[in-house]
């Protein structure tokens, strides 16, 4: 079947892809499948910090779920993919289960990063998902690094490094985005456009916010991030674009998240609730799924609750596997570091000063 995206492909220095999207009865199903138990999970983990359950950081992707299953509808799992710290729902896209992802929320060996990661550092590396990281742009680097490897290996894949609004501004984006450039990496920058860096909307942090021009000499794509259609269609593109030895691309996915930016910000300072709501009945990802099986008639409103409520029992056994999971053994907090600290030591205020250890 043959669907059309109601919002234009915008491009820089390329020519966009066809509104008109290939897919099926089975990929449209789950996709919605998949962005339920996101927004489930996300749901659940709101819950569990409120109830102290969670603790520390913790950024939640509920409203952004189209991004994440378009993009795993056009890669595969030995293409490469590293994000920031709104990652729990892309460890669930590259193949990862809700438990891995709640324990990991709790600190529990059975969780992603067994314990020891926490909601910032999720990472699958059996399918080249290469984690949240915490520091904001830092992963941009990361994902030439594996575009470096890929062309050196001779690997007819792809790194897809995946940053925020806010993060655009970031010193190292454009460094690794030159180098990419200079050696024909095959890296896809993705830009996911919330329109709000931590509390500051992009108009107030950015000169230019028409991210996907940023790249100047590297061309670029605007894409609907809400809707999940559009988003495989521009993912294929740029895959078959960067294989084919072209370089690097960097692609804008105009999207939008519910929650604030943290659990700490309580979104509502900066933005109205009227804004959201409008979102949500406009333009939600999931409802925008749910609309499609509903209108080309694959699946009944019986059908559609019964994968509703299937999604909600994984999440919530897995809510319930998790806060059985056991803590991390101390001997952990010492597992990866050098605990020999014989002939160690510590230089001093000058050079002809040092300290022992022990």
């Amino acid at each position: 079947m043959v669907i059309e995206t109601p919002v234009p492909f915008k491009g820089h220095l390329i020519v966009p892809p066809s509104q008109m999207v290939e897919t099926t009865k089975s990929e449209i199903i789950d996709m919605f499948t998949q962005a339920y138990m996101m927004r489930r999970l996300e749901i659940a983990a709101d819950v569990l910090y409120k109830g102290k359950f969670i603790r520390g950081f913790c950024h939640l992707y509920d409203g952004q779920e189209a991004v994440c299953v378009g993009m795993e509808a056009a890669l595969n799992k030995q293409d490469a993919v590293v994000t920031s710290y709104r990652d729990h729902c892309i460890h669930l896209g590259r193949g990862g289960t809700p438990l891995e992802v709640m324990a990991e929320l709790m600190g529990r060996v059975d969780g992603a990063a067994k314990g020891i990661g926490g909601s910032m550092h999720m990472y699958r590396r059996e399918a080249n998902f290469f984690g949240g990281n915490g520091i904001v742009g830092a992963q941009t680097a990361i994902g030439a690094g594996l575009g470096f490897a890929f062309k050196y290996n001779k690997q007819p894949n792809v790194a897809v490094t995946m940053y925020g609004d806010g993060a655009a501004n970031q010193g190292q984006l454009f460094e690794a985005l030159n180098m990419a450039a200079l050696w024909d990496l095959p890296v896809i920058f993705m830009c996911e456009n919330n329109h709000y860096g931590m509390g500051t909307a992009q108009d107030r942090s950015a000169k230019s916010p028409v991210y996907y021009k940023r790249g100047d000499y590297v061309p670029g794509l605007k894409v609907d991030g809400m809707d999940a259609l559009a988003v495989k269609q521009a993912m294929k593109f740029a895959k078959e674009y960067c294989v084919a030895g072209n370089g690097p691309i960097v692609m804008e996915m105009d999207t939008y998240r519910y929650h604030g930016h943290s659990m700490s910000d309580p979104g509502s300072t900066y933005r109205t609730r009227d804004e959201i709501t409008g979102i949500r009945q406009e333009r939600d990802p999931v409802e925008r799924l749910r609309k499609l099986i509903t209108e080309h008639n694959l699946l009944d409103a019986t059908q559609i609750k019964q994968i509703e409520k299937e999604q909600r029992r994984i999440v919530d056994e897995a809510v319930e596997q998790a806060k059985a999971s056991p803590l991390p053994p101390n001997e952990n907090l010492t597992k990866n570091m050098n605990t020999n600290l014989e002939n160690i030591v510590v230089r001093g205020v000058d050079s002809q000063t040092f300290h022992a250890l022990v």
